[in-house]
Formats: C-alpha cells, structure tokens, sequence
C-alpha cells in the first residue's frame, strides 16, 4: 500500500480527502503545519507528498526547498487556489512533480497521484538538477479558454474544415496543431502555409506543384503542399490574402478533392483536411468582394475564435510563466519568476500584439534580470506608460463617482426622498436612479 503525507491545514477538507483516498487504497498520514511534515518525514519514507500552498507556519515552496536541500526525492504535488497558479509554477522550477488548483476534482488529482507513483511524469517535468519547465499545453482557466479547448475537444476528431479566427499574435496556429494532433491524423503531416507569403505567380505550383520547366526555376518535379500533407492536416495561415484567382482553384481542389500539377495533364486524388485562420474580418471581404463567398463557406463549416490577451487576464500570469522558462532554457538563464509589481503591470496592460508581444516582453526582461524575479523596471516603456495612464483614469473615475453619489444624496435629501422627483431632478428615470443607488450602497 502506497504511503501519502498530507500537509493541510484545513480539518474539513483533510477528513474527506483522507476518506476518498483510503478508499482507493492509499495509506495517508496527515499533519497541519510545515514543521510536523518534516518531522513525519525524517521519521519514515513516503512515496507521495501532497501539500496545501498556504500553511499556519510557512508555505509548501519552504517544504519543497528543504526537502531539497535533504535529497528527499518523493514526488510533490502542490494544491492550490486559481489566484496562486502562478506560484504554483514556480514550485515546478524548484522541483515538484505537479500542481492542483483549488476546488480539487478528485479523478484529476488520483491521476496525478498515479502518474507521479508510476513516474509517468510529462516530458516537461522538473528535476533538482532542471530548474526549466516547459509547458507545452496551457489550456487557461478563464471562461473564454474553456470555452475554445471544449471547441477544440468537439471538432478535433471530426472531418470539418474550420476557420480561427482571431487576432495577431492569439497563437491560432497553436489551436490548429492541437485540433490536428487530437483528430485521427495526428501521425500525419500537418504542413503550415503563410498565404501571404506567397507570390501570386507561383501560387499554383506552390499549392498543387509542378513538373520540371513548366515555371520558372522548377529544375525538377515539385510536390506541392496538398501533397506534402496529403492524409494529414494542410494549415491555411492569413487565408483571406489569397489572391482570386487562386481561390478559385483552391475551391475545385476542396470540391473534387483532386489536384493538377502545374504542367502536368494528369490529375492525383488526395485526402487533406484544411484548417484556415485569419484575422481579418472575413464576411466584410465578402461584401467587397475580396473573397469569394463559396470558398468561405467550404472552409467555414465549424468556426473557432481564439480570444485575445485582454479577454483571459486570468491566464496571462500562466502563459508568461511558459514563455519564463522557454527563455531560462534559451539564455541559459534560471530567473525564478515576477514580482508583484511586473505582476500587476502585466494584468493591467491592453497585450496589443498579445501571446507574441509577452513572449517577447517576457524573453528580453529574462536577459535583463540580474536577481531571481523580474522586476518592472525591467519592462518596457509601453508598458509602464499605459500603466500610469490606466491608474489616472482609475483614479478619475473613483472621483466622478463619488462625485455623482454625493450629488445623488443631495437630491434625494431636497426632495424629501420622493424618487420620482429627485430622478426629475438628476434628469434620468426612476429605474436608473435605483440602479445608482444600488452601485453607490444609497440605501433608505
């Protein structure tokens, strides 16, 4: 039977959780404090540690580090609320198996627990002697991310041609590679075209190739990239700057699902689902007749929106984590992780080029760090700019408000209280002064 030290200082929660696991024929010790898991630990070997981040005398990264510093090499699993993923992370880099967030589901932590016993670790796991972590699949916690991996989850194992929409920089494709690697031709080829790249003039040959001579500097035979990925996925990046002409036959191929090498007289059958993305706005090319409105509708039988930065602030902590030590790795560099201030600073800035502009906000202020966190001085200059902007609309707004909730007490005070009068007054109706008075906490 495997033995499992359990540090939680939560009564309730520890009861139930040493029931559920007892039941699954775990033997569980359980102490509240930091100093009493290390004592336990000193007393016998476990094969697990599953640890609360925020205990009475110090934190599970304080355990983690002194079991370090012993050689203890049991697996760590850290649990956590949302709002401290962050430093979850952190506790990967010094070493800990995984972590859990906060409410935990039960399933999902047995198969860490299992997967930690068995040493079927991820590839990005940490080791004492890696302080690099590189988490290839981030899903995100915020609604909007959910919402796209439960897209991702339908549409991944079926035959539809879908357009990501989004804007620059929301890692669409990202998205299709993960759509690509969960369907049924994930062995397969996925070939990535960037379809503005790609000269009007050779287009043809690029997409359906060509035979020796019949284009300029074809000295032999060119597959084309429908047959490059052919039984796999072809990714048809920025596809709204097509030129017409080739639509055109991009919609026979998709129709018939046949292609013509450039050239060549002979016409080779090939099996090819296409994921396109764009960030324009396609339905407005429609209108003006940039893109052809078959050829959408061909490409758009399931649609995903990918959400920019500004949507999921929730995540930007978790991606900037990933993109830390993607860094750490590349520079050589073992930065442990942000302070409060470049925490806050990241929450609060617009990420107009979004998950690219952090990856490189992340990347140079890494190379900058001389200590263990990156501070915001090493940011920049954007993004302290529209910080102070955003505090000094913030604190204007509070102004104004308490402005309007001290004009709203007057009236009502001149009008005897009488609501209908007092909106009169304030030149808006009965339901919105209500809804004032609410927001203000103006009771009576």
């Amino acid at each position: 039977m495997k033995q499992i030290l359990l540090v939680e200082d939560d009564i309730t929660f520890s009861i139930m959780l040493k029931t559920w696991l007892s039941k699954r024929n775990f033997a569980i010790d359980h102490v509240s404090t930091i100093s009493d898991a290390k004592k336990r630990m000193e007393g016998g070997p476990y094969d697990i540690i599953l640890s609360d981040l925020r205990l009475p005398d110090e934190d599970g990264i304080a355990l983690l580090k002194w079991m370090k510093s012993r050689d203890f090499e049991a697996p760590f699993i850290m649990m956590t609320s949302y709002a401290e993923v962050q430093i979850a992370v952190q506790s990967m880099k010094l070493g800990a198996f995984d972590f859990i967030a906060k409410p935990i589901n039960p399933e999902e932590l047995l198969k860490k627990i299992n997967e930690a016993l068995n040493q079927e670790a991820k590839p990005n796991r940490t080791s004492s002697n890696n302080k690099n972590v590189k988490l290839d699949y981030i899903e995100g916690t915020c609604e909007a991310a959910q919402k796209l991996q439960e897209y991702v989850r339908l549409v991944a194992p079926t035959a539809m041609s879908i357009l990501i929409v989004g804007e620059s920089g929301t890692g669409k494709e990202y998205i299709a590679r993960l759509i690509h690697q969960k369907s049924d031709r994930g062995n397969a080829p996925f070939v990535a075209v960037d379809c503005g790249a790609i000269p009007t003039e050779l287009a043809a040959s690029e997409f359906f190739g060509c035979k020796k001579g019949s284009v300029a500097n074809a000295v032999t035979d060119k597959q084309g990239h429908f047959m490059e990925a052919n039984g796999g996925t072809l990714f048809l990046d920025e596809i709204a700057n097509l030129p017409y002409e080739i639509q055109v036959q991009l919609l026979r191929v998709l129709q018939d699902k046949m292609i013509k090498p450039v050239g060549s007289n002979e016409e080779i059958s090939v099996d090819v689902r296409i994921i396109a993305a764009s960030n324009e706005n396609i339905p407005h090319l429609l209108d003006t007749h940039h893109f052809r409105e078959d050829l959408y509708h061909r490409i758009n039988e399931f649609s995903i929106r990918v959400p920019n930065l500004r949507e999921r602030k929730e995540d930007i902590m978790l991606f900037a984590d990933h993109f830390l030590n993607d860094a750490n790795e590349e520079l050589g560099k073992e930065v442990i992780g942000f302070d409060k201030e470049c925490m806050d600073m990241f929450r609060k800035y617009a990420w107009p080029g979004n998950l690219r502009e952090l990856k490189n906000v992340v990347k140079r202020a890494t190379l900058l760090a001389k200590e263990d966190f990156i501070t915001a001085d090493l940011l920049p200059a954007e993004l302290k700019v529209e910080n102070e902007v955003s505090d000094a609309l913030e604190s204007s707004a509070l102004r104004d408000h308490d402005y309007e909730k001290k004009k709203i007490i007057k009236v009502l005070k001149e009008c005897n209280h009488n609501k209908s009068q007092a909106a009169l007054k304030l030149q808006i109706d009965r339901k919105t002064l209500y809804n004032k008075m609410k927001q203000y906490g103006i009771f009576e």
